[in-house]
């Protein structure tokens, strides 16, 4: 995987990067595993904004992923690497012995033609998933399940990967890609390995309208506004914020501002927070 760059035919062009696509599969997606993705601008079930700075975009399919991996014990041989519109890491189009095709989070060193498995007795190499219980210590992983059967809520963008640092008392100490490490029971699911597209991160998006085309509308800054539209706004020229701290368009505080319950019935499930307290 690498970053293509290109040649400067415009200012835009010259500040333009992308992932090198030639790794992926050239097919169309699995029609039996897509499903219409309604736009909603941001908008609420009223018609208000409710998240600012979406609309607009290209058309997008949504790819059916298996989360939950629960054919157990069933060997599935890797058809595809495709690439997704609704996420940042690529999905991998597998096949099991019965013929049912299903989607899964493509991790990094995996290949058509491989073989990918979902058992408590699987090896412990890319693309199987197992339960907690049966992944050594130490072990890279990723699609971590929060709660037994739900599917894989933590650990699921580009290049992200978990690291398993201990068992103990019937709960996996798991080390999240923000540092925190987690208690997660030894009955949930997790994949081996790390996911595909890590240099997701290193592409320059070069021009505005490339915002444009993924959905994301202009996002302009509050000093530059009116007092009525913005707690940063007005003044003669460029004037500072003239309170405390940052504040939210609506008067509260941000950027850094800690908005988690110190009540949070999951908060004696965190070892170690990101912020290494």
């Amino acid at each position: 995987m690498a970053v293509k760059t290109y040649k400067p035919t415009t200012p835009a062009r010259r500040q333009m990067s992308n992932v090198d696509y030639s790794c992926l599969s050239k097919v169309a997606p699995e029609r039996s595993l897509l499903a219409g993705k309604k736009k909603n601008s941001g908008r609420n079930s009223y018609g208000r904004i409710t998240v600012r700075h979406q609309g607009g975009g290209n058309k997008q399919k949504y790819r059916i992923i298996d989360f939950k991996r629960n054919k157990l014990d069933m060997p599935a041989t890797v058809k595809t690497i495709e690439y997704d519109p609704n996420r940042t890491v690529f999905i991998a189009l597998i096949e099991y012995t019965d013929g049912e095709k299903s989607y899964i989070l493509a991790p990094a060193d995996i290949h058509v033609g491989d073989t990918v498995i979902s058992s408590k007795d699987a090896d412990i190499k890319p693309g199987n998933c197992l339960p907690l219980e049966a992944i050594p210590v130490g072990t890279i992983v990723n699609s971590v399940e929060l709660y037994p059967g739900k599917g894989a809520q933590l650990v699921r963008s580009a290049g992200a990967y978990a690291q398993l640092m201990a068992k103990e008392n019937g709960y996996a100490q798991v080390r999240l890609p923000s540092g925190e490490v987690r208690m997660v029971r030894l009955n949930c699911k997790a994949t081996i390995g790390v996911l595909s597209n890590g240099d997701h991160s290193n592409v320059s998006i070069g021009k505005a309208g490339r915002k444009r085309h993924m959905g994301i509308r202009p996002t302009v800054r509050g000093s530059v506004m009116n007092p009525c539209d913005h707690p940063h706004g007005g003044g003669e020229g460029r004037a500072p914020i003239g309170r405390s701290g940052p504040m939210t368009p609506w008067g509260k505080p941000t950027l850094g501002y800690k908005t988690r319950s110190k009540k949070n019935k999951s908060n004696k499930f965190i070892v170690r927070r990101r912020n290494g307290k």
